[in-house]
């Protein structure tokens, strides 16, 4: 009679404590790991075949906004894929939660720009069975989870519901409202929430705006708000603080709530940042966390950018070029108006004067000749003429076929394209050596995943797969040991996850079985199955035989199996 209800046999266990790898079997029953060591087969109802596979604990994702998303896609996918067991949601300041039935729509349209998750498919695909932020973990603890969800409490939120967000951003909060929003930071914090987020980008060199091209409501948050939510936090004596912001912002953050921070983000130097420009070297922040960790008392870890970066864009959704005012003004409004922009020979002249002084397409890394017209949808008018055109072709290309100047290029196909049209930019690949220094900082946790954000654009939460495969497989940067610490055990302690990131008995059991010879992300495709119809850019995983979430098999070989054993986790009690 089996006495377990899963055994994994024969495989190598990397436990995720930076315990040097061993064979073993391990033995999973009630959603704890019972035994590990040797496991006769006879005591499972289940057996998984390890032999030649890595047995590591499940990923650890803190970066993102899958706030919504979980409503219709259990597994939080792309994360679920790629071996995640357990997303922390709430980042960077934006989510749901508190917020009154008349402002849905409001707090809707500013996560439909800044992270541009589709507005349609939002309304369509959450309950909105809640006000309060206690309402809406008790709304996530009813959905049905494939993987574990914690959530941070975000800040835009308590100003709109307290002050309102557009009246917030008008004036000063009163010492009332203050007091307000600080004590139903702790009441959510109470029902488990982990901690604070915000993002604080000020109003210049901004990339992540409002729905009207305004910052968002933290960006212009005052030092004195900043330390009276600093201050709440630090009086429950536990939780975390993720900020998107000046590395001095989060230093003042840990020196007022005297609690841990998860600064974003460490990029490797030539890594393009989707959040905005890189503001110091990838050296120059590695010494200033060194000085705030070790010599001035503080917690500050960063999470780093350790995926290649490449996109897809089209300007019917872009929202990514706001920190250039040209740029901004020209894809903010409907389809019809940005058309309209677009087309207009005047503000293609100060984009023009921003490419010859900045280089690249909207000033940033991307070298604009080389970008792709990688596709054109088939229901514009002119479609089958501008497929056999353009598609394929990149901007350097057409220009160079057309004798026109390559922004030109660039928007005559899509505004001919009515906006649908897709571009891609070619990899941006970050030196080995730049990411071995990076991803192996002391405070470094890799990610900046964005799973749930910007989908249509970028596909970052493969992150796991592309340390695994590429980093660790391929360049060396690190051993599997250190990896799977990385991934899991060190970013589960930073957020105050309890007991979970690590193989032991007793322990949860949040597992992956994956061949370390094969582990790695599949081609980029596009997909139409969010709500409403919308499609997203995915990019799916391979090597990975089973991820298991609480005990239960929620994908075999890629192939999910419906299963949804996630909880979610009440930081200050799970």
């Amino acid at each position: 009679m089996a006495m377990y209800d899963l055994v994994i046999k024969g495989g190598t266990v990397i436990d995720g404590l930076q315990t040097p790898r061993f064979r073993a079997d391990i033995a999973i029953t009630d959603g704890r790991i019972a035994q590990i060591g040797r496991v006769p087969a006879s005591s499972g109802a289940e057996i998984v075949d390890a032999a030649g596979k890595v047995v590591a604990p499940g990923v650890v994702d803190l970066h993102t906004h899958y706030d919504s998303q979980l409503f219709w896609d259990p597994w939080c996918t792309m994360s679920g894929w790629h071996g995640v067991t357990s997303v922390v949601i709430g980042n960077c300041g934006f989510g749901f939660a508190p917020c009154r039935p008349q402002d849905r729509d409001r707090a809707m349209l500013s996560l439909s720009r800044n992270e541009a998750v589709p507005m349609e498919t939002m309304k369509v695909g959450m309950p909105w069975d809640w006000e309060t932020f206690p309402e809406f973990l008790a709304s996530v603890d009813r959905a049905p989870k494939g993987v574990n969800v914690m959530s941070f409490v975000p800040l835009a939120p308590l100003y709109g519901y307290v002050v309102g967000l557009d009246e917030a951003k008008s004036r000063a909060v009163t010492d009332a409202e203050l007091r307000r929003m600080c004590d139903l930071l702790v009441q959510a914090m109470e029902a488990g929430g982990c901690g604070l987020s915000a993002q604080i980008l000020g109003d210049v060199g901004n990339v992540q705006l409002d729905y009207d091209g305004t910052p968002m409501v933290t960006d212009l948050m005052s030092e004195r708000d900043l330390r009276a939510f600093c201050q709440a936090l630090g009086s429950l004596g536990r939780g975390v603080a993720q900020v998107t912001s000046p590395l001095e912002t989060a230093a003042f953050m840990a020196r007022e709530s005297g609690r841990p921070i998860i600064w974003n983000a460490l990029l490797a130097d030539g890594a393009l940042n989707q959040h905005g420009g890189q503001q110091m070297s990838h050296r120059e922040a590695l010494k200033r966390l060194a000085e705030l960790n070790e010599q001035e008392g503080t917690r500050v870890f960063a999470q780093a950018l350790t995926t290649n970066f490449a996109s897809e864009f089209t300007l019917e959704d872009y929202n990514l070029a706001d920190a250039i005012p040209c740029w901004r003004e020209a894809l903010v409004g409907t389809v019809p108006d940005k058309t309209l922009k677009l087309a207009d020979p005047a503000r293609r002249a100060a984009m023009k004067e921003v490419h010859e002084q900045r280089g690249g397409l909207f000033g940033a890394g991307y070298p604009l000749a080389d970008i792709k017209v990688h596709w054109i949808s088939s229901d514009v008018a002119r479609a089958r003429e501008l497929k056999d055109t353009y598609e394929g072709y990149t901007i350097g290309e057409i220009a160079m076929r057309e004798s026109k100047h390559p922004i030109d290029a660039m928007l005559d196909v899509a505004v001919a394209g009515e906006l649908r049209v897709g571009f891609a930019t070619p990899l941006l690949r970050t030196p080995p050596e730049s990411m071995r220094e990076i991803a192996n900082a002391p405070v470094a946790l890799p990610g900046v995943s964005d799973g749930g954000a910007h989908t249509k654009f970028v596909t970052t939460a493969r992150y796991p797969s592309e340390l695994l495969g590429l980093w660790v497989r391929e360049h060396e940067i690190m051993s599997l040991e250190q990896a799977h610490w990385r991934l899991s055990a060190y970013p589960a302690m930073a957020a105050g996850l309890r007991g979970r990131g690590f193989l032991s008995e007793g322990s949860p059991a949040d597992v992956i079985v994956y061949d370390p010879d094969t582990v790695d992300s599949l081609p980029a495709e596009r997909v139409w199955d969010y709500p409403a119809g919308e499609w997203r850019l995915i990019q799916k995983a391979t090597g990975y035989d089973r991820i298991i979430v609480n005990g239960k098999t929620t994908f075999v070989d890629g192939e999910c199996t419906q299963a949804t054993p996630g909880r979610l986790l009440r930081h200050g009690t799970d």
